[in-house]
């Protein structure tokens, strides 16, 4: 391991962050992590799992979930969850869930009906546990999973005045300050060119991230790889072209075998890139090691992984210095924030990847606004959105490639009741 990788953070500080949490700002008893391992880096990760992450202390009384639901106008998804006493609370589902509801509907829906809000720490372990176990994983257990986690979230910020952030930690970043991902890996470099530009103007951006490597899954033509040279002549350019001041990281969606990506991420080193995302596939984890050990480049990774128990193992074997889960994709704010939390525990930081679906951008503001451990820049993908709201309390204008977090109760904004009322309840 070379001591350059492990500088990227302040390993002191962060790695104090975790054992500052006091046990009574967390919330009621922990969840279980399971038998404690004897390896010294595993057990300190298991304890970091023990702590809840929900602040059980906020609500005196219960908060028994009355009702669940999923809506649906077009491609547009919304969920809607009352408690017993009248509160209300409301999130914006991914365009996945076209294909995903009927997990929500048969099998996520009945378990939550008539549970105690206030034990959504334990809920969401129990879930995993007991009703999935090995049979749903990633995205189409996560995105169901987080889409009710998040109407939960706002409906308690709703009864207790406090945001979402306030609700799974203390705010260290009122503004988010973000960094503009880019596409066009299948675009000559001329045109990418132009395109990484437009986009950098338009946000005023001080950070970018570019793809690297061959086509993504997306690409029709199953023998495609890519414009030849394409990689090679895209990190050194967009360095000359954006100059020293800009922040540069690098995506490659798991294209790479280790000895490429050893290549590749020696050319990222030699033009001051940030990190390296994703050198090799996701689940290929000694082989992220191995790319990590020969660079001294800090790896990212983490918006596929699916599991606590794959994360851990990335942290606790210095495979990444770097965590990327998704607030949709890892089923919500409170399993993200068990995986921040154990990152820091090993000094290492944590920037979530931004799903493009509903309102991704708004959750992944509102984890990061309470991230001891966060990155100094956090993906961005544009503000656009179908879904029709208010906010009072920020903006939500990128200035000077920062964004202010909404302060509202819950999610900060007011979805517009007449948009709510297109939606109609699926049906299984």
């Amino acid at each position: 391991m070379k001591t350059t990788r492990r500088q990227f953070v302040n390993t002191n500080l962060l790695g104090s962050l975790a054992a500052a949490l006091p046990l009574s700002a967390l919330g009621a008893a922990a969840p279980s992590a399971g038998v404690r391992s004897s390896n010294a880096r595993y057990a300190r990760l298991d304890e970091v799992l023990s702590q809840p992450v929900l602040k059980r202390e906020l609500f005196a009384a219960p908060v028994i979930i009355e009702s669940l639901e999923l809506l649906r106008f077009k491609d547009s998804f919304l969920c809607r969850v009352r408690s017993r006493d009248g509160a209300e609370g409301i999130s914006v589902g991914h365009g996945v869930l076209n294909a995903l509801y009927p997990i929500f509907l048969l099998n996520l829906k009945p378990f939550f009906i008539g549970k105690d809000a206030r034990d959504l720490d334990l809920l969401l372990e129990k879930v995993l546990i007991y009703k999935f176990n090995f049979r749903y994983n990633g995205i189409s257990l996560g995105i169901p999973l987080a889409t009710i986690e998040f109407a939960i979230l706002d409906m308690l910020g709703r009864i207790a005045n406090k945001s979402l952030g306030q609700l799974i930690g203390e705010i260290q970043h009122p503004e988010v300050a973000v960094y503009q991902a880019t596409e066009y890996r299948e675009k000559s470099v001329e045109e990418s060119l132009e395109l990484i530009k437009r986009d950098v103007a338009e946000y005023n951006s001080h950070a970018l991230k570019i793809k690297v490597g061959g086509l993504m899954f997306m690409t029709a033509d199953i023998h495609a790889v890519g414009p030849k040279g394409r990689t090679e002549r895209m990190i050194p350019l967009i360095r000359k072209t954006f100059g020293d001041q800009m922040t540069l990281y690098a995506d490659a969606n798991g294209f790479y075998s280790v000895e490429e990506a050893i290549r590749v991420g020696r050319l990222l080193e030699e033009h001051r890139y940030g990190f390296f995302e994703e050198p090799v596939m996701f689940d290929w984890h000694e082989e992220t090691r191995q790319v990590a050990e020969a660079l001294s480049l800090p790896i990212a990774l983490g918006e596929q992984e699916y599991s606590l128990h794959g994360f851990r193992w990335l942290i606790a074997n210095d495979a990444v210095q770097i965590v990327q889960p998704d607030n949709y994709y890892f089923g919500g704010m409170i399993r993200c924030m068990q995986v921040a939390r154990m990152a820091a525990a090993f000094g290492k930081s944590c920037t979530p990847h931004m799903s493009g679906g509903g309102l991704g951008f708004l959750y992944m503001m509102h984890f990061v606004s309470a991230l001891p451990n966060a990155s100094p820049h956090h993906e961005f993908k544009g503000l656009g959105s179908n879904v029709q709201f208010d906010c009072k309390t920020s903006p939500l204008k990128v200035v000077d490639g920062k964004i202010k977090v909404p302060t509202g109760p819950g999610l900060g904004v007011d979805i517009d009741p007449a948009f709510i009322g297109k939606h109609e309840p699926v049906k299984a």
